[in-house]
């Protein structure tokens, strides 16, 4: 294909992730997304709480039965709205956990996207699991779009919520719309762009697209009185202090376009999907690790992201989704394996929602691609078409739990190995060793307790391994090098272990301790891991 037809390609695509705190509504509205795509004819709700379908894109039996997303799906649909044109545009939408414990998988996902949807609960307003993202997608310069959720509930009022993200993130928000109505009376939406009112009506339990009227500013004062009064009056005001939507300000992370919904009752969900349309920016090119620059419409480049095994129980496989950077993908193309310089076959790609699959014949940047039985690939691996390319490696979170892992029976010792080396490349928990402890009982290192609730279950269910997690009472995690190891292993309450990819990490059982070391032994290498800094 052309650089032109390329180029034609990615600006048709968004690629985005939500970020929220759990029980934001983040599974309800990926799936009120698919249901405006036509992907999914209705929607499940979430959970299969009070006889409804469970949230389609979340997958683990764990979920399921605790109403939560731990792992991580991609879902593209073709969507035709105002804003497209002559053709579709392409929505890439890379699910991600829901769960604080998942942080790090989540951090994956956002170095795959190109803007954010940060979705806040009306009534609870910024909560500590996304203001923890909203760092990262600071950091990475992901432009966010804010989606405040459940206003079919109490909550607060647009300016409280408005206040509160400007006090607590310096992010400027942007209405784009003033819901009409007070927080659990959600009745429509002033467009402040036009000044007219978009009446919902709700349908049954909120399974179908809930239908829409236009109405004039005049014919919205009739119908809605005070409620009417009330929005034009919070629009004017943001009018007054400059809270107009300024793309350049969005795309430089100063701002943030708002809009308010109800996922549950699918209002508000189109006006979503036609703002990313709008204002969310096309997939770019990439600098490699040297600094070479590579454009969208350069030769094939793609990153791992995520490496997912336990999808599917009856073809017990792996998946490595990759997002493709440059160049055009076409299934079964040969391509070079950046991190050890031989090349990989790409027969079985495919696309992946939960557990649905689809076969992918080409791709282009932007899009997530599935490689079926990728045993070679890992988070962060690069794949290219020559010429070469290598783009930076996705850094590991700080681990703050650790637990040794045994097998309960020595014959299962052969299958133990081989999941720990599994989950380990999955990037599922951190696998840490040392010739003290040997192999028989790796050290697991975590983010959150729940990822080792993950591991016991995955290795139960996939690997038929019983085991026992012990904890160890270690809280804190450092790079060090060998210089500094035999020092460190000789202090009391520390120890040194390998990580899988080589790096050295001292662990403390907590703060005091690390900073007595850090005073005592100056000379000491204790770095502080880098997505430790960034968050």
């Amino acid at each position: 294909m052309s650089s032109e037809a390329i180029a034609r390609e990615v600006k048709r695509r968004r690629t985005f992730a939500i970020i929220s705190h759990p029980d934001a509504g983040k599974s309800t509205m990926t799936e009120a997304l698919a249901l405006h795509a036509r992907m999914i004819s209705e929607a499940g709700a979430v959970h299969g709480k009070g006889g409804r379908r469970s949230t389609v894109s979340d997958w683990m039996e764990m979920e399921k039965a605790r109403g939560i997303s731990v792992s991580s799906t991609a879902l593209q649909f073709a969507y035709e709205g105002a804003h497209s044109g002559d053709v579709p545009n392409v929505i890439n939408l890379v699910d991600t956990p829901g769960h604080a414990d998942f942080s790090e998988d989540t951090y994956r996902v956002l170095t795959a996207v190109d803007a954010a949807v940060m979705l806040i609960d009306a009534a609870k307003g910024l909560e500590p699991q996304t203001l923890k993202l909203f760092q990262v997608c600071r950091h990475r310069g992901i432009p966010v779009i804010t989606v405040v959720n459940k206003w079919d509930r109490p909550g607060q009022t647009p300016l409280e919520l408005i206040d509160e993200i400007t006090d607590r993130i310096g992010l400027i928000p942007t209405p784009l719309f003033v819901p009409v109505g007070i927080a659990g009376d959600f009745r429509g939406l002033l467009d402040r762009r036009t000044g007219g009112f978009i009446k919902f009506t709700r349908t049954a339990g909120g399974s179908k697209i809930a239908p829409e009227a236009f109405f004039t500013a005049d014919e919205a004062l009739e119908s809605e009185g005070d409620a009417w009064i009330a929005a034009v009056e919070e629009s004017e005001l943001l009018g007054e202090m400059g809270q107009d939507h300024d793309q350049e300000m969005f795309l430089a992370g100063q701002t943030s376009p708002m809009i308010f919904t109800s996922a549950m009752l699918n209002f508000g969900v189109r006006q979503l999907l036609e703002s990313l349309v709008e204002f969310a920016p096309a997939p770019e090119g990439r600098d490699g690790i040297d600094g070479t620059e590579r454009a969208v419409t350069d030769p094939f480049s793609a990153v791992v992201f995520k490496v997912q095994a336990g999808m599917d129980t009856s073809h017990r496989d792996r998946l490595a989704y990759m997002r493709i950077v440059s160049g055009e993908f076409e299934r079964g193309m040969v391509v070079t394996h950046a991190q050890t310089g031989k090349p990989f076959a790409t027969k079985y790609a495919q696309a992946v929602f939960g557990r649905d699959r689809s076969t992918v014949d080409t791709a282009y940047p932007g899009d997530v691609v599935g490689l079926v039985n990728a045993m070679a690939l890992a988070p962060g691996d690069t794949l290219y078409i020559d010429p070469k390319i290598q783009y930076p490696p996705i850094p590991s979170f700080a681990p703050e739990h650790f637990s040794t892992l045994r097998v309960t029976t020595a014959d299962k010792y052969k299958q133990f190995r081989k999941a720990i080396d599994q989950l380990d490349a999955e990037g599922v928990v951190q696998v840490l060793r040392n010739d003290l402890r040997g192999d028989a009982a790796p050290v697991l290192a975590a983010v959150g307790p729940m990822q080792f609730e993950v591991v016991t279950a995955r290795m139960k269910a996939e690997f038929n391994v019983d085991t026992i997690l012990e904890p160890l009472g270690y809280s804190l995690a450092r790079r060090t090098d060998e210089a500094s190891a035999p020092d460190l292993d000789r202090q009391r309450g520390v120890e040194v272990f390998t990580r899988s990819d080589g790096a050295l990490l001292a662990l403390f059982g907590d703060k005091w301790r690390l900073q007595f070391i850090e005073k005592e032994f100056p000379d000491l290498m204790l770095a502080p891991l880098v997505a430790a800094a960034d968050n």
